[in-house]
């Protein structure tokens, strides 16, 4: 069996416990895929190393996170067949570095939504989208990877709630808001449909219709974050420094913490 098949099942396991997945995943592809091409049907020390000499040159703790996701592959796989060996801890050097949460204010989520609405695209649904998302997700404490998977259809404007079908654990929850959210989400829908030319089913699309992805949700997120100074730039990270979209979730939690005193 190929690693690759042996990584959806991986996969498959945990998202089922809730992980997300989306950055682990795509080393993951990388690495399975350089792995499938060598007709490697084992993981050692050896294979990830010559894997990740194919790759770009990267801060420290870049690769210190590509090693981990890989050594908890295999060893995942090693508990069902210990022919995979396990990458020893501290193989590359330097380590994976745990981000400090920012509490946003809000001038400065104001400010990272109408950056956000200057994103360049063809069409300009690049702007539209990325600020609508990232309004919403400030406001309701959504998780990206839920917001991200909403469809059109899930959102009950005469109640003002969003049905969020992948939450964590899978389970299914409501987001209720202000009246004033749905009018925007309303008039979101409204525009974007007009420059697409149909009713896509999701509900964040980029240009082509396409559900917005992880990865261009988090690198837009970082631009608007450059151009207001919130972000700085860093060698071999073009996401530079700084906050991220998950401290809009933090952000919204303390606010209403403090609300309730």
């Amino acid at each position: 069996m190929s690693l690759t098949i042996q990584l959806d099942r991986y996969l498959n396991v945990r998202r089922s416990l809730g992980y997300d997945l989306g950055t682990s995943e795509r080393i993951l592809r990388r690495f399975t895929r350089f792995a499938d091409r060598e007709g490697a049907a084992y993981i050692d020390t050896a294979l990830f190393l010559r894997w990740h000499a194919t790759l770009a040159e990267a801060c420290t703790s870049t690769r210190a996170a590509r090693l981990s996701v890989v050594r908890l592959f295999a060893q995942w796989l090693s508990s069902f067949d210990p022919a995979h060996e396990v990458p020893p801890r501290g193989l590359l050097p330097g380590s994976v570095q745990r981000s400090r949460p920012h509490i946003y204010s809000e001038t400065e989520i104001g400010s990272i939504i109408v950056a956000a609405k200057e994103l360049p695209s063809i069409y300009g649904l690049r702007g539209l989208t990325c600020s609508t998302l990232f309004g919403l997700i400030a406001v309701t404490g959504a998780r990206i990877s839920e917001a991200l998977a909403l469809d059109r259809d899930d959102l009950d404007a005469e109640h003002g709630v969003l049905r969020v079908r992948q939450g964590k654990l899978g389970k299914e929850r409501l987001l209720p808001f202000d009246p004033s959210v749905v009018t925007q989400l309303i008039d979101y829908l409204a525009e974007r449909d007009r420059l697409i030319g149909h009713p896509a089913k999701p509900l964040f699309v980029t240009d082509k219709a396409t559900r917005l992805t992880d990865c261009a949700a988090r690198y837009n997120f970082a631009r608007a974050c450059q151009q207001i100074g919130l972000r700085t730039h860093q060698p071999y990270c073009k996401h530079g420094r700084g906050p991220r979209i998950h401290d809009f979730r933090h952000s919204f939690a303390v606010k209403t913490m403090i609300d309730w005193l």
